[in-house]
């Protein structure tokens, strides 16, 4: 598996849409690629870093609860279309599984900002799982394509119930780089963003 970059849209990859015959309410997996890296909320039997294609992390989403408020908006990240994502892939444990997806539904479906799919995710060595993931909803008024300079105002400014959206995306980018992986986009809002606030 590649785990130098985060591919940006116009890679090639096709999209991956959700068969109709699976339903994502009943995964076994779990990929996350922003704040569920490191604050998944789900107990889970392995984590493992994984791919998938079609989709990129991108800073998309105004944030009016979590890390922003309706008065001060904050941004945060959503997968949308194009390119290629390496997060994390959580296979979740047996025994709380209904209850981890239900309480991940009731986190990030709320206001209509993702849509639930199922996606092929690659892991270490080539195995592939299906694994429920939430994808920008481009048709939801918080749905947004912010220019750097926008989205670091935001990030140094905004707070919301889950604290500081600043912490929100240098946890995001510090974690995934003690797993090994470098995402350009985050990496260089995030320089940016130390340099705004140290």
């Amino acid at each position: 598996m590649t785990t130098d970059f985060d591919s940006a849209p116009g890679a090639g990859w096709p999209l991956d849409r959700t068969d109709p015959i699976e339903d994502p309410h009943d995964p076994d997996w779990v990929f996350g690629y922003g704040s569920l890296i490191w604050d998944p909320g789900f107990e889970f039997a392995e984590s493992q870093l994984g791919q998938v294609h079609g989709y990129h992390r991108t800073f998309c989403i105004r944030s009016t609860r979590y890390r922003g408020t309706p008065e001060q908006p904050g941004v945060v990240l959503g997968l949308d279309r194009g390119g290629s994502c390496i997060g994390m892939a959580f296979r979740l444990a047996p025994g709380s599984r209904r209850q981890a997806v239900t309480a991940l539904f009731e986190r990030e479906m709320t206001g209509g900002v993702y849509v639930a799919r199922l996606l092929s995710v690659v892991l270490p060595g080539g195995r592939r799982v299906r694994a429920l993931a939430f994808v920008a909803n481009r048709i939801s008024s918080s749905f947004e394509r912010l220019q750097d300079d926008e989205i670091v105002r935001r990030l140094s400014s905004c707070c919301g119930q889950r604290g500081r959206n600043r912490e929100y995306a240098i946890r995001t980018w510090h974690t995934l780089t003690e797993h090994g992986v470098h995402c350009p986009h985050l990496a260089r809002i995030g320089r940016r963003l130390q340099a705004v606030c140290d």
